[in-house]
């Protein structure tokens, strides 16, 4: 019995060391082949121009802009309605079965593929204000709400009852608890999913193509919300799908999967920051 259990340990030590090898060396080959496929062909030119189909060069300044534009707007829409939803749910709603719908619609809003997100933005938003990098905002706000909302109530629900308690006690209203206790105690997992908000605007595609088009043009924050624009993904679907042009396409890929790290990074950094101060 102990050499036959000895062996069973054995076993699943050797595929449990083998499993993480093999998703290790993945995940190495394909951060490693992008990056050596991709920086050769990033350049200051590459980084600051537009396209110019006189001179036949390529740059994705316009589609760094775009990015930037959409990702800030929004963030501008989703975390208010996020984080007041999740506070209402949390804080304020005495109906259990009402809270327990909405947070089972919010997590299954959650698991939607990003191009039903997509079709259902461009008859919704495109169709009134037309192809443009607000329609884009708003069909990603409404992608990422359940993810700001179900963090924001996940870190409320953390902060110990005795907080609010002796809050009440000393005679502070319910909002006044809530703004001075309750979210000061739980910013750090807010802010952690607003960053992790972040990445997946970064890396949405689909939905955007169908609402916010893929134009290369320059323009202004205002003026740019308004035009049509293509953000850094759909410039990469653009370029390797469109119009053969890999090398930039990795060069926008390896620009990516820096930010999604620098993004992973601040994520991790901010919550060991808040914890740090909470712990003092």
């Amino acid at each position: 019995m102990t050499t036959k259990r000895n062996a069973y340990i054995w076993t699943m030590r050797v595929l449990m060391w083998l499993a993480t090898l093999v998703t290790g060396a993945l995940t190495l080959f394909i951060v490693s082949y992008v990056l050596i496929q991709g920086i050769p062909h990033i350049t200051w030119e590459f980084l600051s121009t537009k396209p110019s189909y006189l001179t036949e060069t390529i740059g994705i300044l316009p589609d760094i802009l775009n990015t930037v534009y959409i990702v800030i707007a929004t963030l501008v829409i989703v975390i208010p309605l996020g984080v007041g939803a999740a506070v209402y749910l949390t804080e304020y709603a005495t109906n259990q079965k009402v809270v327990g719908i909405i947070e089972y619609a919010a997590e299954a809003l959650s698991g939607i593929p990003s191009i039903i997100y997509g079709l259902v933005g461009m008859l919704m938003f495109s169709n009134n204000f037309g192809t443009c990098l607000m329609a884009g905002a708003l069909t990603l706000a409404i992608m990422n709400l359940p993810t700001i909302m179900r963090n924001t109530q996940e870190s409320l629900k953390t902060v110990p009852q005795s907080y609010r308690e002796g809050a009440f006690g000393l005679g502070a209203g319910k909002w006044r608890v809530i703004r001075t206790v309750v979210l000061p105690n739980c910013v750090d997992g807010v802010i952690t999913g607003c960053i992790l908000s972040v990445g997946r605007i970064l890396g949405e595609s689909a939905a955007l193509l169908f609402t916010a088009g893929f134009a290369h043009s320059l323009n202004g924050f205002i003026e740019g919300l308004s035009s049509a624009g293509a953000t850094l993904t759909v410039a990469l679907y653009v370029y390797a799908k469109e119009q053969g042009e890999f090398g930039v396409a990795f060069a926008i890929a390896a620009i990516l999967m820096v930010l999604a790290f620098a993004i992973n990074l601040s994520a991790t950094a901010v919550t060991k920051h808040f914890q740090k101060k909470n712990a003092v």
